[in-house]
């Protein structure tokens, strides 16, 4: 059977270096030719959080230049924007009638919030919108709408995989055996430390730029912390944020050697140069592509429109074949 692999995009921000390896690098790796694959901007997701429509419309236009850029070719591959399907939202609401509460309660994003206002004696409720609280819904449709039968996810989203499965096995067992119940692809959980040596994350003001020019990536690179070890007195690479990066573009070689340089004594402006040259030689044709691909005001306009018109006659496909079993259809 032929696999169709599906990977959304939650566009909130400028994607990062811990976005590049954590998550555009292994998706695009999955692309093969006897796999079909669909890549979507998730920009219904991102008003969960995100209120300012200016931040909204800026992350769209970067996490899609960005995706191209690093390698997603949509001619090989299925490329859409959520908002561009509506049959997303209509599946959506009639999986919410199907899906139950208790189900979408054991949420862990739902969850946590919910511990952080009892502990902080407030109204569990708190800060908490019915986006926020049904977002594993949205996500199954996402999923279901075009049949997908695997899912690349990390493993904090593997509880999603699950409800999604959930969801359309209750809505199957209702009234026929028409959603196709997706496998979750786990990939390795790569961890990369930001500036600060926690995860990289916005959320932390941490992160090392993907997509921007080479001063301000040896600007974030310089801030990153080491301890007070002097040139020539010996390092230990272990729980080290500058090797631990390092490692993630060198090869076995490079890793090697930098290992020795550690117990020599490099200081830590010398690594930090090295770790530099190589974050940059892997990205400098990615950033080359971005700058051209920001040059064509109509390309991603012209490539949403071609998206939604190959993926949208899928959706409108099973969106009536749903409506019939639920008895929304013309009347006979």
């Amino acid at each position: 059977m032929r696999k169709r692999i599906l990977t959304g995009i939650t566009t909130t921000g400028t994607p990062h270096i811990g976005n590049y390896l954590g998550a555009i690098k292994p998706a695009l790796e999955l692309v093969a030719p006897d796999n079909d694959s669909y890549f979507f901007l998730a920009d219904y997701h991102a008003l969960i959080k995100q209120t300012d429509p200016k931040e909204i419309e800026a992350s769209v236009k970067n996490v899609a230049l960005a995706w191209l850029s690093s390698g997603l070719n949509p001619e090989q591959s299925h490329f859409y924007r959520q908002s561009d399907i509506p049959e997303v939202h209509e599946l959506t609401w009639i999986l919410n009638c199907s899906a139950a509460k208790g189900l979408l309660n054991r949420a862990h994003a739902y969850k946590a919030i919910v511990a952080e206002n009892i502990e902080s004696g407030g109204d569990e409720d708190k800060a908490i919108n019915m986006g926020l609280f049904s977002y594993p819904v949205l996500m199954a449709a996402d999923i279901l709408i075009f049949n997908a039968t695997h899912v690349p996810v990390g493993p904090d989203q593997a509880q999603h995989m699950e409800m999604t499965r959930d969801i359309a096995g209750k809505f199957n067992h209702t009234y026929s055996n028409v959603l196709t119940l997706p496998e979750a692809i786990i990939q390795s959980e790569i961890s990369v430390p930001g500036t600060d040596g926690r995860k990289m994350s916005k959320s932390y003001n941490n992160i090392i730029p993907f997509l921007s020019t080479e001063k301000a990536l040896q600007k974030s690179i310089a801030k990153i912390i080491t301890n007070s070890l002097e040139p020539g007195e010996p390092k230990d690479h272990k729980n080290c944020t500058l090797f631990q990066l390092y490692s993630l573009f060198a090869n076995a070689e490079e890793i090697n050697n930098m290992k020795l340089s550690y117990k020599d004594g490099i200081g830590w402006g010398d690594v930090k140069k090295d770790l530099f040259t190589a974050i940059n030689n892997e990205i400098v044709p990615i950033r080359e592509k971005y700058h051209a691909l920001k040059e064509q005001p109509d390309l991603l306009n012209d490539l949403f429109s071609d998206g939604a018109r190959k993926v949208q006659p899928q959706a409108q496909e099973l969106v009536g074949k749903l409506r019939e079993l639920v008895g929304i259809s013309k009347i006979v």
